[in-house]
């Protein structure tokens, strides 16, 4: 009998973050879906997009009331999956898709996460630009994001060579800078008729798998002023959005305009929002 798919949760993103670093397995992306969950519900309680127009569907429900957009928190609501995009060379399944009726797909994100064995990682860079490139053939105005998470793995003697992240020292790895420094070079494409083999923004996250921390991000690496810090990884893409999908295309605002939210009881009573910055309306 086929597995049903586990529908979109309200997840934080240490609550997703700790279910990464405690991962023994990559398989069915049980190391990984949470983060999908936290950002699909983010890109609603944050970013301001219906939840309707998301995959996977985030466990909210928007109502109009009184000239507000109501945004409340109902499990029953959540979906599951990933979207097929019809890419220049082929499909591609997206990890969280924003599409608009009448317009198409606006907004995605991607999201990889290593374990340990970074080698791979030369892979990762590979696969990031032919992904990147695919999508933007045929929707050269998409904001196409790429999240890659890492686990903090600290050097030891137990550690395998090939699976260090961090340095007894505390600096990151060489693999992990190399890395780096090549996916900076692939971020920040902020016009429709830039490179195309670019992303809008992407995001690198070292993830500490020890307690007490785990779940947390490693602070030291990114450093603050680097293009992949995930602090920014949000902001630039709604940004991107906004200057492509409302600002310069006023007569369909009204379909593309981000909401901003009255926040209901089910929502405004959850520990978890403390946790999301919310976008939302002043009386």
């Amino acid at each position: 009998m086929a597995r049903t798919p586990d529908k979109c949760e309200w997840r934080t993103l240490t609550d997703a973050l700790r279910v990464f670093a405690l991962s023994t397995s990559t398989q069915n992306q049980k190391h990984i879906r949470p983060l999908h969950w936290y950002v699909a519900c983010r890109m609603v309680i944050e970013g301001g997009f219906f939840p309707d127009d998301i995959t996977p569907r985030p466990p909210f429900v928007a109502r109009k009331r009184g000239g507000y957009w109501v945004l409340d928190f109902d499990a029953d609501f959540a979906g599951s999956g990933e979207r097929n995009i019809l890419g220049g060379l082929k499909t591609k399944q997206v990890d969280v898709t924003v599409c608009k009726d009448g317009v198409g797909p606006v907004l995605a994100i991607s999201m990889k996460g290593t374990l340990n064995a970074f080698r791979n990682l030369t892979n990762r860079m590979e696969e990031a630009v032919g992904d990147c490139t695919n999508l933007h053939i045929s929707y050269p105005a998409l904001v196409y994001g790429f999240l890659q998470v890492m686990r903090a793995n600290k050097e030891g003697p137990t550690t395998e060579a090939n699976d260090i992240a961090i340095r007894a020292d505390g600096s990151a790895a060489d693999s992990i800078r190399r890395y780096h420094d090549v996916m900076s070079r692939l971020a920040g494409r902020d016009d429709v008729r830039d490179d195309t083999t670019k992303y809008e923004s992407v995001g690198l996250a070292l993830v500490v798998p020890d307690e007490p921390h785990v779940g947390e991000l490693f602070q030291s690496f990114p450093p603050a002023e680097s293009p992949l810090f995930i602090n920014g990884f949000f902001d630039r893409l709604y940004e991107q959005y906004d200057q492509r999908f409302v600002y310069a295309a006023p007569a369909i605002e009204t379909t593309t305009r981000r909401v901003e939210w009255k926040l209901g009881d089910t929502i405004r009573d959850d520990q978890r929002l403390a946790a999301f910055n919310p976008r939302t309306a002043e009386d």
